[in-house]
This record gives C-alpha cells, structure tokens and sequence, in this order.
C-alpha cells in the first residue's frame, strides 16, 4: 500500500509518498497549470494507493482528478486534522509529510465528501444566496440614502411595487439621485439574476418528499429546504442531534478550567448556509409557532434578541434532524403554562 500527502496551494501541490512503513519514497512539486503532467504522475503510482488531502476551498477538480486515476481520496477535516497532527508528530504546520503520516497511521480525521451531483446542487444554491445576500445590501444601502435626507414613507415593504415607484419618483440632492438611481438598477438586475438561478434549480433539483416534510416546519420555504438537504447530505453521518447542531454551528463554544466549564456565544465554526438558512427561518418562525413564540421572547428578555434568536434557530436545525430520521413533519408544542406574557401576532398560524 501506497500513502500519499498531498498539501494543495492554489498554483501547485505539494506531493508525498510513503510506504506502509513510513519510508518516504519521493516528494514532488506538481503545478496545477499542467494537468497532463498531475495525470501522468497519479497514473504511474502503483496501486492500492491512498491520498490524503485537506479539505481546502478548491479541492473539487483535484479530488475528481485523482478519482479517475483510480485512487482512493480521503478528505481530512482542517481543523482536526490540525489538532492531531500537532499531538501525534509534533509539528506546526500540516504538509504533505503529516498529512501521509495521518492516513498510513489511521489518525486521518475524514470530513464528509459528498457526491459529484450534489456538490454540482450545492453551488447553484450558494450562487443563489449570494445574489440574495447582495440584494440585501444594496436595499440596505438605499435604505441609509432616504434615512439620512430625512425621508418618510407610509410602505410596510419599501421595495414593493408601490414602494419602487415612489423611490423612483424622488428628487433628491447631489449625488445621492444618482446613487439611488444606480442602487436601483442594480436592484433589478439582481432580480432578474435571481429569477434565472430559480429557474435553473428546478430543471435540476429532483423531487424529493423529504423537502415536503421540512416546509412544514415556520420559516422554511420550498428553495430553504432544498438548501438544508444539500448541505447537511446523508443525515444518517449524524448520531444525534446535537452532533447536526456543531456542524450547524449553532452550539455556544465551551472553555473549561478545572472543574468549571464557561460557555459563550455559538462557535460559528460549522457550516455557515446552514446557519444562515436556520436564522432566517428562525425569524419566521418565532412568530408562526406559539411555542417557539413564547421561547423567544422570554429568552429575549433575559439574554437580548440575537442570542434568543439563534437558541430559535438551533430548535429548528434539531426538528430538522427528527424530521429527516424519522420521515414525520414538524409538530407544534404547547405553549408554556408559566409564561404570564400574552403571544401577539398569531393569527397567521
């Protein structure tokens, strides 16, 4: 057997070969300007061969690559792969030499590959959320233009069709017309990026019931569930519940000395569209949901907002996880007798 170190930059790769003793049987340099030249080198291993690679922001076209060259891939987890490579060959730096070592040793930390279709399902989703993102800020920007010009409107959505023609029919001072007229445009233009992204992902989104099963949970539109799906892949990889929350990042980070544990605000070291997708969510469903309603806004009181926002958001990521396990939609808890308050605003349940 074959181990291999492979540390990717984004101009070359750092390569490392060992044998099941450890030897080291070369190092190589391949630039990835010259794909011929990686083929050739992967082709001319001899097989069984395993690689090990970080899981890096670009690791898509050399984990196929190597693929095709029949070579069995692992991907290891950055962050654990870290930890362990400093306890177990003390170094500072992972490179292809711990990377190899990790693999031949069995102390790799794997991360989660998934399949060639659903990472293809994955970017046009992120692509999506991207444009969305930008449109928010561009509203945002117009928001700060009317606001500091003193500007009041009667609109409850500013960027209605009521709301964009009484924003084009403005006639404000200086420069600020002009930006508000190329905010605008913008605005447009992001929409229509939108509207052709949507309609992408349902020539390529498949039916599936487990998306039904997620809508019925507050918050959650039709495009959030799919996004949920992608990103969180075989829910099965997930012992529990809390497991799916720290890949969330939606766990408060913990420091311990002695005896005492402490607990701060969440890590923010998981993945980060579903930790968007679920605060959204949250929003929507810490109004629609009695139950929830009544969490929010006692925790609200105590703790502020944002926190009891995510603490809304990390209930619904562990609906997620039941619904997915057990193929049941959302059920609405009773409210808390205790709570004195009086729930606003849900008729719209």
């Amino acid at each position: 057997m074959i181990h291999v170190g492979l540390d990717m930059h984004k101009h070359f790769s750092k390569i490392e070969t060992m044998d099941g003793s450890g030897r080291v049987l070369q190092k190589v340099t391949l630039f990835h300007d010259n794909k011929d030249e990686i083929h050739r080198f992967f082709h001319s291993l001899d097989k069984p061969a395993t690689v090990a690679m970080e899981a890096t922001r670009s690791w898509y076209w050399l984990y196929e690559l190597m693929v095709e060259e029949e070579m069995e891939v692992k991907l290891a987890h950055p962050l654990k792969t870290k930890l362990i490579g400093e306890a177990k060959i003390k170094t500072d730096s992972i490179d292809a030499h711990v990377l190899a070592q990790l693999e031949r040793t069995g102390f790799l930390p794997e991360a989660y590959v998934p399949s060639k279709s659903l990472r293809e399902q994955r970017e046009l989703l992120r692509y999506r959320l991207l444009l969305v993102l930008t449109r928010v800020r561009f509203k945002n920007r117009i928001h700060d233009i009317i606001d500091k010009l003193g500007i009041v409107h009667p609109y409850s959505d500013l960027f209605g069709t009521r709301g964009i023609a009484f924003l084009q029919s403005l006639s404000l001072p200086g420069l600020y017309q002009e930006e508000l007229h190329r905010c605008l445009e913008l605005l447009h233009f992001l929409d229509q990026k939108i509207l052709e992204a949507e309609k992408d992902m349902k020539s390529i989104l498949k039916e599936d019931p487990r998306a039904k099963l997620l809508m019925t949970i507050p918050g959650v539109s039709h495009l959030t569930a799919y996004l949920l799906l992608c990103e969180i892949g075989d829910i099965n990889r997930f012992p529990s519940s809390e497991k799916l929350c720290a890949y969330g990042g939606l766990i408060p980070s913990t420091h311990q000395s002695g005896e005492k544990a402490y607990h701060g605000s969440i890590t923010k070291e998981g993945n980060r569209y579903i930790r968007w997708a679920l605060a959204e969510a949250a929003q929507k469903a810490s109004r629609k949901d009695p139950a929830l309603f009544v969490f929010y806004e006692k925790l609200k009181r105590n703790k502020g907002s944002g926190i009891a926002l995510v603490a809304v958001a990390r209930k619904l990521l562990t609906a997620v996880y039941h619904i997915l396990m057990k193929g049941e939609p959302y059920r609405y808890r009773p409210i808390d007798k205790h709570y004195s308050g009086k729930p606003v605003g849900l008729s719209d349940h």
